[in-house]
């Protein structure tokens, strides 16, 4: 019994957790991970602890959907309370960098005056010492940025912290993650190994690669009793093959917000990776199961949680031959070098672009564009749509790029010329600056200035804008959030009266009037390119 091979389960949920909380880029970083531990997580965990039923309510009442409200019920406030403890206790060193932050910020805001800022080295708190570079930019304005690799290679990266939490899903509830920990459960198992380990690749591979189940075990360092339950995580039944692309052209597939794939015979590329698990449900969706064995290239369009999702990252590094993410990582806060984080956590295959860069592959080209809005006016550069040309096709995949300035789109038609097909993501309300980026912030923003910057899409106006100037001759509206498997990191409820519902309407509606091909995917779709697209 124990030499058979087995092979992992469709619907065994790998969630990366840091510190009990889910793992997503800023808590990688260790500027931002301190920021977000001090201003996200304790608050929220001191806010529990005194008012638990608020939490439970607001958790009921979906205008309070993705707010910072812990998604336990009310109940289980003695673990919250322990798990508090632990991260005072064992975090408190990134407590302290985080407050360290603060204080440089409000010391150059205070003393630098435009005068040589050698003496301000002096004033920079302890803790960071060695690992900021202090400016003024050209308008006199003090700033800093970190040095970022030796952060990585500081105390402020402590992988230690990192572990996989391990169980089977069948449905598409989960909490909302960046205001509910990850507390322990006995239909959970908890893989305390850095992210970076190579035992992670061999366990995900067993989705086809089936291996025993000492093995794994030895791997994994499964103990004694959680064996029974690491078990149940396994089935002995094959799973069905992948069917790869062989026909003319490329074949694309929906997976849901912006989540694409495109495949020729020779070559895989995958958009903006986060998946469904497979599982019975109501909405029809491709899960990993859908995935080729070998992912040529991952497109990233940007650093937010629905586009650079680690718990999928993770699940597939192991199939994935290249990364392309946008260039940037100046060593901002609100900016932190994507390649750091995919590269401390076990990436060893990132390829940076850069706006109006082109990669040219087998039969295929991409090319880097400038992406503008849905970051809340921040100095942030980590941010590229992608043009995709194939067989004479070109293809946009667009994602969150708000049209905020048309004559950004003037320039680069004169450069692209035409283009055939849009996808383009009209999220048009979006969140307020504070939603993600509040434990970032020095100070409080007042809260008309904060719900004026948002983490918003094109709107109805700004995106026929893109549509007439280009010319395509088929427009997709995708990265809506809006499938239900996506709530746990989007937290969005949209009805028919929704501003982005009403607004993507408008949009179809314009574009059929035209005579163009137009529709908002939803759940699973596939398009084949051949001499004409084929919809199925």
């Amino acid at each position: 019994m124990e030499s058979q091979k087995l092979y992992l389960r469709s619907n065994v949920i790998a969630q990366p957790l840091f510190q009990g909380w889910y793992a997503w880029a800023y808590l990688i970083s260790p500027a931002t991970a301190a920021m977000n531990i001090e201003s996200r997580h304790v608050k929220i965990m001191q806010s529990y602890i005194q008012a638990p039923a608020i939490h439970a309510a607001a958790c009921k009442d979906p205008k309070m959907t993705g707010g910072p409200f812990m998604d336990y019920g009310g109940k289980r406030v003695d673990e919250v309370k322990a798990l508090l403890k632990s991260t005072l206790e064992e975090q408190g060193y990134m407590v302290a960098l985080s407050q360290a932050i603060k204080e440089l910020t409000k010391m150059l805001k205070q003393e630098a005056k435009g005068y040589s800022i050698e003496a301000l080295y002096e004033k920079v708190p302890e803790v960071l010492r060695g690992y900021v570079e202090l400016f003024y930019d050209l308008s006199n304005a003090p700033g800093f940025r970190f040095i970022e690799p030796l952060l990585y290679h500081s105390k402020y990266y402590n992988d230690a912290f990192q572990s996989i939490s391990l169980s089977l899903i069948d449905d598409d509830h989960r909490p909302f993650v960046l205001s509910t920990p990850v507390l322990e459960d006995a239909d959970k198992i908890s893989i305390n190994l850095p992210f970076k380990s190579k035992a992670l690749d061999e366990f995900f591979s067993m989705n086809r690669q089936p291996k025993t189940f000492e093995e794994i075990c030895h791997k994994l360092k499964i103990e004694v009793h959680q064996k029974d339950l690491f078990r149940s995580f396994f089935t002995e039944e094959e799973p069905e093959p992948y069917s790869k692309y062989t026909g003319e052209g490329a074949r694309l597939r929906y997976f849901g917000h912006a989540c694409l794939l495109l495949e020729t015979q020779n070559l895989s590329i995958l958009a903006d990776p986060v998946i469904s698990y497979g599982y019975d449900a109501e909405v029809s969706r491709y899960t990993y199961g859908d995935l080729p064995d070998i992912i040529d290239y991952v497109l990233v369009t940007h650093n937010h949680q629905d586009h650079v999702l680690l718990e999928s990252l993770l699940k597939l590094r192991h199939r994935i031959k290249n990364i392309v993410i946008p260039g940037g990582g100046g060593g901002s806060l609100q900016d932190p070098s994507l390649r750091l984080i995919l590269e401390s956590i076990g990436f060893n295959n990132v390829i940076e672009l850069r706006e109006l860069e082109t990669l040219n592959l087998d039969g295929l080209k991409i090319t880097g564009i400038p992406f503008l809005g849905e970051h809340c006016d921040l100095d942030i550069r980590t941010k590229l749509a992608h043009l995709v040309e194939i067989n004479n096709k070109k293809i946009l995949f667009a994602a969150d790029s708000c049209n905020i300035e048309p004559n950004m789109y003037r320039l680069i038609h004169e450069i692209t010329g035409d283009v055939d097909v849009l996808f383009l993501g009209m999220e048009c309300d979006g969140a307020p600056m504070s939603w993600l980026y509040g434990p970032l912030l020095s100070e409080d923003v007042p809260r008309d200035k904060d719900h004026s910057r948002r983490l918003a899409g094109s709107n109805y106006q700004r995106g026929i804008d893109i549509v007439n100037r280009f010319n395509f001759s088929e427009v997709y509206v995708y990265a809506m959030g809006m499938e239900p498997w996506l709530k746990y990191i989007m937290a969005y409820e949209y009805t028919d009266d929704s501003n982005p519902i009403v607004a993507s309407n408008q949009l179809l509606d314009e574009c059929k009037s035209k005579g163009l091909r137009a529709e908002r995917l939803f759940g699973e779709k596939e398009i084949l390119y051949t001499t004409n697209p084929v919809l199925v």
